[in-house]
């Protein structure tokens, strides 16, 4: 029977994955979880009936979470897809359930699904491969083979780290003194079931550690992305702040926030985070002061148009006659277009025009 692989997720974190691409890779997981399953609890039987079962049982539970957090995350897909009738916003939902970090505890939150099913896939295998060999009739060849492999794996997931390289170095050498050892004839099956324990905990922590990096590369590019933008956002707002202050009378006494005080995004998730949390709030003050000197420009350039309408107004209703409502447009004019404009002063004399525009009301009998 061929054995189900890990189906490979479309699309990537954030964008709308197409309908056809979702639904062959959401047909393949669920084949992939069913399979799994039966897999696993096979397995858990098989480790039950073993000699040493609390050998196996950290590894067991670990997959067994990892199986169930994958599960969760694929029924929380199935209402968002909607049997095929998920719009592009949905879809783009989707992307970041299969690319997003699940919400599970064990080790789960730190990797997303599509890493999960990798890791829980390693698991297995490696279960498999333990479960399958009696230290008293296992072939210690194949044994060592698959211990290779896997130290393989290991290096390249360490890819430029220093001290998982050295982890992985370090276990090699002492698969090469087993190999040694054993070509003497002697008896390594202890040692080589302990050294087939670790290195299969360095390949897990490899796999929650490459996601990590991962993770981290993509939240510092965000974040790079995040600081870029509002530094291109300085430039027009020290503009905004300059004509402000020259055209309003008493206008706010905010300082325009500077991005470069922040000084280079750091590349520990630690300061990162510190970092983020820092830009942000440096955001939220440039919204702020963005606001605040925008609200008087935008009231004074109210005002002008409310009394250009006034002014409408007094004309059709011949209010615009009258000698004193006359000097009160002229006034409201001046007040509005002077430089600085005191905005409060001219929305006054503004209520006042309109109130001098107003229609008069008809003589007591004329005809209408």
């Amino acid at each position: 029977m061929t054995r189900t692989t890990a189906p490979e997720a479309p699309g990537r974190l954030g964008e709308a994955i197409p309908a056809a691409d979702l639904l062959a890779y959401l047909a393949a997981l669920e084949t992939w979880l069913d399979e799994r399953r039966t897999e696993l609890d096979r397995l858990d039987a098989a480790a039950q009936a073993a000699a040493t079962p609390d050998v196996y049982t950290a590894d067991l539970v670990l997959a067994l979470s990892l199986w169930q957090a994958i599960r969760t995350r694929a029924d929380e897909i199935r209402p968002v897809w909607d049997s095929g009738r998920a719009d592009a916003v949905a879809r783009e939902k989707i992307s970041q359930l299969v690319w997003g970090r699940l919400d599970s505890g064990s080790g789960a939150a730190l990797v997303s699904l599509v890493e999960a099913v990798k890791l829980c896939d390693a698991l297995v295998v490696q279960l498999r491969t333990r479960l399958s060999f009696d230290p008293h009739t296992a072939d210690q060849v194949a044994r060592l083979r698959g211990v290779r492999a896997e130290l393989v794996r290991c290096e390249d997931l360490a890819g430029s780290d220093a001290d998982a390289r050295g982890r992985v170095e370090t276990l090699r050498g002492r698969l090469d003194h087993l190999v040694a050892q054993a070509a003497r004839g002697a008896d390594v099956s202890g040692p080589l079931a302990e050294l087939e324990t670790e290195v299969a905990r360095a390949e897990r922590d490899l796999i929650v550690a490459s996601a990590q990096r991962r993770e981290l590369r993509r939240d510092r590019a965000r974040t790079e992305e995040q600081r870029a933008a509002l530094e291109a956002r300085e430039p027009a707002l020290r503009e905004l702040v300059a004509r402000c202050r020259r055209e309003i009378a008493h206008p706010p006494r905010l300082a325009v926030p500077d991005v470069s005080r922040l000084g280079p995004v750091p590349d520990s998730r630690f300061e990162l985070d510190a970092y983020a949390a820092r830009l942000a709030t440096v955001a939220r003050a440039v919204e702020t002061v963005e606001d605040a000197y925008t609200r008087p420009l935008r009231a004074r350039a109210e005002l002008r148009y409310s009394l250009e309408r006034l002014a409408a107004k007094a004309e059709s209703n011949g209010r615009s006659a009258s000698p004193t409502v006359r000097s009160g447009h002229a006034e409201a004019r001046d007040a509005v277009e002077a430089v600085p404009c005191d905005v409060t002063l001219a929305r006054f004399l503004v209520e006042q025009y309109q109130f001098l525009t107003r229609d008069l009301p008809t003589p007591e009998g004329a005809s209408s």
